[in-house]
């Protein structure tokens, strides 16, 4: 549920996580109000509504009967298995907390079934990645003028604290002449001039991020052709502070020059 909540946030969407049901109505009306620029919003519902759930079919009723407002209902459902195993990872008790994991599911599903019969929706999350779910939801919900646009994240990292294991693509510059073996410059970072000047004069550095940005301007397109909205790729070196860091902001600012919205992210920075 949360990472269905990042991509509509993503999208640009005013979100509230277990709004209670009967304050639907009064959420809708703070909308209305000229002050507020909000022009869609996602809420959402699940088991934790307790009680309040059984009011749900009437409020979802009253908002259908008005012109003014779209409401589209989205479920997200998984298989048995697939919940379990999800749980077993996160080692997060069920909400309903009663019995074993399984028969709390079961007791979850029938719970739900009035609403998931009012749904518009419906998504089986069983075999989906949070990249897969991103890409079906911003499909469905991205306003037109995104639709068909690629969003970037270009993180840095050190190859000692693991690889990020959500990168498409992994760029290693552990070869490139390193910062930290210079006494004035091991306590800084990527992010500082004197380290960004030291690597600008290496022929090595140049041409490895040209080679880069070159290998990227090629893949991009095909990425969007094939309809793959959400691309990270990770740049790595030893530590995570230095030659990582500086090639991922030369590359998000060469992304970004050439129209992609690339953002870039320092996981190991400040290790």
């Amino acid at each position: 549920m949360s990472s269905a909540m990042n991509v509509f946030e993503d999208l640009g969407y005013f979100c509230v996580d277990n709004l209670p049901v009967q304050l639907i109505p009064s959420f809708v009306h703070l909308l209305e109000r000229k002050e507020s620029g909000i022009t869609r919003a996602a809420l959402v519902v699940n088991i934790r509504e307790g009680e309040f759930l059984k009011s749900f079919p009437q409020v979802h009723a009253r908002l259908r009967e008005r012109d003014d407002i779209e409401t589209t209902v989205v479920f997200l459902e998984a298989s048995d298995a697939a919940l379990q195993r999800r749980f077993s990872e996160t080692r997060r008790p069920h909400p309903l907390g009663e019995g074993t994991v399984l028969e709390a599911i079961v007791e979850e599903r029938a719970r739900l079934a009035p609403i998931r019969s009012l749904a518009d929706v419906v998504i089986d999350t069983s075999d989906h990645t949070v990249h897969t779910l991103r890409a079906l939801l911003k499909k469905r919900f991205a306003p037109a003028s995104s639709e068909g646009e690629i969003e970037l994240t270009i993180v840095s990292f050190g190859y000692k604290y693991g690889v990020p294991l959500d990168a498409d693509l992994l760029f290693d510059v552990r070869f490139l002449p390193n910062p930290h073996f210079v006494p004035e410059l091991k306590d800084l970072t990527g992010n500082d001039q004197p380290v960004i000047e030291y690597l600008a004069e290496s022929d090595e550095v140049r041409e490895t991020v040209e080679r880069f940005n070159g290998l990227l301007d090629y893949l991009l397109p095909l990425y969007q052709r094939e309809g793959k909205s959400y691309v990270t790729v990770g740049v790595g070196c030893t530590g995570g502070r230095h030659r990582s860091v500086a090639v991922a902001n030369a590359m998000g600012k060469h992304l970004n020059r050439r129209g992609y919205h690339a953002r870039v992210m320092h996981r190991d920075v400040k290790k």
